[in-house]
């Protein structure tokens, strides 16, 4: 039993210890905030210089390059050409500087700057905050293409289903050879031990709820492989994995769980359960003539054990965009 002096001195040490921690903290943030606006001012005077230019093209590298030297010679390390081009592109994909979310570091932003468009960039910097995600996820979900992976952009902040998922979903992490052949159980297995990795891949607002989660009615009992919550739809999903070819049994068998689950599980407060079959096959056709196509509680997303070329997940992306829209309008 700890006596009274040494409780008190333990409650000093962590009132303390806190205070530390959160001057720390101020520090920091005010520190990147100094950081990015100064790289913020930076970038808008070479553009605006670049700008004044003939042969604006050729007129900035030399610029540049002359620049980088002196700055160099004057402060040290940090203002090579690279970094004077991500300085560059920073003020030209962020022109507003009270726009500027200065949660996220230089690093974030030297990824995000590169990307062609504003939705894009929107997109990366609110899930980036959201997330909390470092700047090594950043780049991992700007690599694997997460923003044109979604199925549809949110309006504002108001988010549905469609919104959350993705087609497909890149599991590379669970370290599944792609090349022979798995069963739903070891699938099922890896997602478990790399959850976080998985909760990260899956989208916003997931929450684990169970395994192989018991379902009891009057006549039978029925195990569903994987069940999650999501709190900003304020609603269980619940997931099937199919290792095979998508087929109208899987989809029965899946609409029934959500019937149950609606039945024996779900609060009152709770939006209706959602469904999510995860398959290695997705067949277009089943999908099309099935009840996925005519509701807003069941869903069909491929997954892939691999980490494609950047060409070919663009091909997958577009094929599966174009039906989407094809069968959403």
């Amino acid at each position: 039993m700890f006596s009274a002096m040494e409780l008190s001195g333990n409650i000093l040490f962590n009132a303390i210890k806190e205070i530390i921690i959160q001057s720390r903290l101020k520090v920091f943030r005010m520190a990147n905030s100094t950081l990015l606006e100064s790289y913020w001012h930076i970038g808008k005077l070479i553009v605006e210089n670049e700008q004044q230019g003939k042969l604006r093209a050729d007129y900035g590298k030399s610029t540049l390059k002359t620049l980088s030297k002196q700055l160099t010679l004057e402060f040290g390390k940090g203002f090579d050409d690279r970094n004077l081009n991500n300085m560059r592109a920073f003020y030209k994909a962020f022109q507003i500087w009270y726009a500027v979310r200065t949660e996220l570091s230089w690093t974030h932003y030297r990824l995000i700057s590169r990307l062609d468009q504003e939705e894009k960039r929107s997109y990366y910097v609110n899930e980036t905050i959201a997330g909390n995600w470092s700047s090594r996820t950043l780049q991992r979900q700007i690599e694997t293409l997460a923003f044109e992976r979604t199925l549809t952009q949110p309006n504002s902040s108001t988010y549905n289903i469609q919104n959350l998922l993705k087609d497909p979903y890149i599991f590379e992490f669970l370290g599944l050879n792609p090349e022979t052949s798995t069963t739903e159980r070891n699938l099922e297995t890896a997602i478990i031990d790399h959850l976080q990795k998985f909760l990260l891949e899956f989208g916003k607002g997931f929450a684990f709820v169970a395994r192989q989660q018991h379902i009891v009615t009057d006549t039978s009992d029925f195990f569903i492989d994987l069940v999650f919550y999501n709190y900003i739809l304020k609603c269980f999903v619940i997931i099937d994995l199919k290792t095979g070819s998508l087929n109208h049994q899987d989809i029965g068998q899946i609409d029934m769980y959500i019937r149950m689950y609606d039945d024996l599980k779900k609060g009152k407060d709770d939006n209706p359960t959602i469904g999510i079959l995860l398959c290695s096959e997705k067949d277009e056709t089943i999908v099309k003539y099935s009840i996925l196509n005519d509701k807003n509680q069941l869903f069909a997303s491929k997954y892939l054990l691999y980490l494609p070329k950047e060409e070919e997940l663009k091909n997958i992306i577009e094929q599966d965009r174009l039906r989407f829209e094809l069968d959403n309008k």
